[in-house]
């Protein structure tokens, strides 16, 4: 069993240190953990394996969890970079009145992006668990 010292850090996230073996784990842990840091040894299987919402970590009692309202605040800044990528060729058309181009037409197809990340907010929203969040963004994708 492979073991990972864990400790939470000021910003409150969490940090996770990956022992080579080289030094025994105990004495480890007094040269990379902060002075007062909470922190455990726990095993790999403590750790997420998908690290799409890394930035969501936070120590539990015995484990890295993912914070939910972190893991929300990760997918609407997904969410509105997606739509906004999918926004520029149509931004760009009603922003310089480009002559002939169908200002009209790009407006709606700016309406039917705006409607499909609404639906992927109000997902996120109602979401319950970190997986729910990246299904509905993974399914816009």
């Amino acid at each position: 069993m492979t073991q990972k010292i864990i400790y939470a850090t000021p910003e409150g996230g969490v940090a996770v240190v990956h022992p080579t073996g080289e030094v025994p784990i105990n004495k480890l842990v007094s040269k990379v953990v902060p002075a007062g840091a909470d922190f455990e040894i726990v095993s790999e299987s403590a750790i997420p394996s998908d690290r799409f919402f890394r930035n969501a970590w936070v120590k539990g009692d015995c484990c890295v969890e993912q914070d939910l309202d972190k893991c929300k605040d990760i997918g609407h800044d997904l969410r509105r970079a997606a739509r906004a990528e999918e926004f520029k060729p149509f931004d760009e058309v009603i922003a310089k009145q480009i002559p002939g181009a169908d200002a009209t037409a790009a407006e709606e197809a700016r309406q039917q992006i705006r409607d499909k990340y609404a639906l992927v907010q109000d997902v996120i929203e109602g979401a319950t668990t970190p997986d729910e969040i990246k299904t509905a963004l993974e399914a816009n994708q």
